[in-house]
């Protein structure tokens, strides 16, 4: 499994909000929100059915 970056915006309010939280639950912010996001896609795939992932290769563009 390849790890990737995901550079998000995010407001200096909802930031220290998030380190806040990260903190009482004794993780790191970037551990905070990979939390989050587990517990959204277990959400969906509940009601919704398990997400297959499949990658596909980008497409080149013809002029």
């Amino acid at each position: 499994m390849a790890i990737k970056s995901l550079p998000i915006r995010i407001d200096t309010e909802m930031l220290d909000k998030l380190h806040y939280i990260a903190n009482y639950e004794g993780r790191s912010a970037n551990s905070q929100i990979l939390y989050l996001i587990r517990k959204c896609i277990e959400q969906y795939e509940k009601e919704h059915g398990v997400i297959f992932s499949e990658r596909k290769p980008k497409q080149k563009k013809t002029p």
